[in-house]
């Protein structure tokens, strides 16, 4: 494994533990770290600055989010991501959002609506310039929103806790060609629908919408074994 991590600089309010255990997680959404890669504590440790403590126990709760596997007398990897596992996670995900958009529709107050619009005008600039990061930070900022216009702290902080786990699913779903517009169109017509506070349609939206991201990665990930073979 060769150096791949910068020095952590020590002037956030974070606990040390936490700031190794962001760093290394993005830096698995960021696939600097690929699926199936050894992380080695002692190097991550050198190449961070810190002691092999806070290493070990980001590990230990990056496993628990299913981000790496530690395998008896072998080692920590950086899981894989099975069809098992994209089908559990996008469950749970329609669960939440169908709810989540639900409550938004009903909820969301005209200052909020105001601010959804001016986010998804931004989705679309950063489709037109074709830069993948903005692209996926921009679609972050919309969902956040919508989530927050639910007002229920609870049902974002459960949601929020499965945001770095479908980034990783997310990028490689934006990826596939026409994934893009066809995001676009479906952010827009669910935020008519919202804005209707029509709520039937809103979540049947949501639904849609997970159900066709879904999808479109299976297809991306059919497409990448098929040329690995």
């Amino acid at each position: 494994m060769s150096a791949k991590l910068l020095p952590i600089k020590l002037d956030s309010y974070k606990p040390l533990r936490e700031i190794v255990c962001d760093t290394l997680r993005q830096a698995i959404v960021d696939g600097i770290f690929k699926p199936g890669e050894r992380l080695m504590e002692i190097q991550l440790a050198e190449e961070m600055g810190v002691s092999r403590t806070p290493v070990r126990e980001a590990i230990r709760k990056l496993e628990l989010e299913g981000f790496v596997a530690m395998i008896p007398r072998r080692g920590t990897y950086v899981a894989d991501i099975s069809i098992k596992d994209i089908n559990d996670v996008y469950e749970i995900r329609i669960a939440l959002d169908v709810l989540a958009v639900g409550l938004t529709a009903e909820r969301i107050s005209d200052e909020d609506l105001v601010k959804l619009r001016a986010l998804l005008i931004n989705v679309e600039k950063q489709i037109e310039s074709g830069d993948i990061d903005k692209i996926v930070e921009a679609d972050s900022q919309f969902h956040d929103a919508l989530y927050q216009s639910s007002h229920n702290q609870r049902l974002v902080g459960i949601i929020s806790n499965l945001r770095d786990q479908f980034t990783r699913l997310r990028t490689r779903s934006m990826n596939y060609p026409g994934r893009l517009d066809n995001t676009l169109k479906e952010h827009k017509d669910l935020v008519d629908a919202i804005a209707s506070r029509d709520v039937t349609r809103a979540q049947e939206l949501a639904r849609l919408h997970l159900e066709n991201a879904e999808q479109t990665l299976l297809a991306a990930i059919k497409e990448a074994s098929m040329k690995n073979n």
